[in-house]
């Protein structure tokens, strides 16, 4: 005998029923709270580790090579500087099992560890050697440097990570604290570290190849993100802006870097990704020189010239080498 249609109609329901709870749960599998990305899945949220914007996401991914959940605070195309944190940012950071941060560059950042215990936190900055500070108010002196307290991060450089070896030397200590939180993975870390400095050692050699014989070493940038990689390599960076992509050069501060282009035979004027680039073509139109664009890598995104850090600098270099006439 066929089943009745008031049967019927019950089986279907319990069909649809399953199938809705089932699309919830896979949608609740695939969602990551705040703008967090990385390996793994912060479902359990004291497992993951937090990180406050791409190059730290990108080391301890590398580091931990999926083996926990990495998010990050500062969603792709948005700068860094600028972050906002919202309530469940801060939450997301005080359940964390480590929040790994640079004092001194995110200011939201700076003011939420506040709420997150001290034994879960890691701040990079002593290891980075922040020891670059530059003039926010001449408004383009990337060029003058000056020592300071190791421990007093307000006003320094905070770009480390476009210099290879300071990044190394971040790496090792992200690692060295992961082996010591998780006993059981300490050697696995240990040599993904390994591995993760090699390939920062052999960019490292690139870079210092590629650019040893240039015509100019002159590198005019639209903010001062580049003083870590102009040091290293033997440039002299001049930002239009100081460290701050916000701040707006003096109609006198336009001038100065102009009359600087000219003299000094400049014939690229860098802009950035996730900077507005109207001051760079305003130099640029002004003096005759060309625009292009270096990435400070503080976030990849689809505009982004590569996937992945070293992509991204490889990418630099060749921008680099073609502005500055090297061969």
């Amino acid at each position: 005998m066929p089943p009745s249609p008031a049967r019927q109609l019950r089986s279907g329901l319990a069909v649809l029923l399953a199938a809705t709870a089932l699309v919830m749960a896979t949608a609740a599998c695939g969602t990551q709270p705040g703008g967090g990305s990385g390996s793994g899945s912060p479902s359990d949220p004291e497992q993951a580790v937090v990180t406050s914007f791409y190059p730290l996401q990108f080391a301890v991914e590398q580091i931990t090579g999926g083996a926990v959940p990495v998010t990050v605070l500062t969603k792709p195309g948005t700068e860094p500087h600028d972050l906002e944190l919202a309530p469940q940012d801060v939450a997301r950071m005080s359940k964390a099992r480590l929040v790994v941060y640079a004092d001194g560059f995110q200011p939201a950042v700076d003011e939420a560890i506040a709420e997150v215990q001290p034994t879960s936190v890691l701040d990079v900055a002593d290891a980075a050697d922040l020891s670059l500070t530059l003039a926010e108010e001449s408004g383009h002196d990337g060029g003058s440097t000056q020592e300071h307290d190791a421990h007093d991060h307000a006003g320094s450089d905070p770009h480390f990570w476009l210099d290879p070896q300071r990044y190394a030397a971040v790496a090792k200590v992200i690692g060295a604290r992961l082996g010591k939180d998780d006993p059981a993975r300490a050697a696995a870390y240990g040599r993904n570290t390994s591995a993760f400095v090699a390939k920062l050692t052999a960019l490292d050699g690139q870079l210092r190849s590629g650019l040893t014989s240039c015509r100019a070493r002159v590198l005019v940038t639209s903010h001062a993100a580049f003083g870590y990689l102009a040091q290293r390599y033997g440039l002299q960076q001049h930002g239009i802006t100081g460290i701050s992509p916000d701040a707006e050069p003096s109609g006198a501060g336009l001038k100065q870097i102009s009359d600087l282009v000219r003299s000094q035979g400049v014939t690229t004027i860098y802009q950035e990704t996730l900077v507005e680039p109207h001051f760079a073509q305003t130099v640029a139109g002004s003096t005759g020189a060309s625009v292009a664009t270096l990435d400070p890598l503080e976030g990849i995104t689809s505009a982004s010239a590569g996937g992945d850090y070293f992509e991204v600098m490889r990418s630099n270099l060749h921008a680099l080498q073609k502005g500055l006439g090297c061969s």
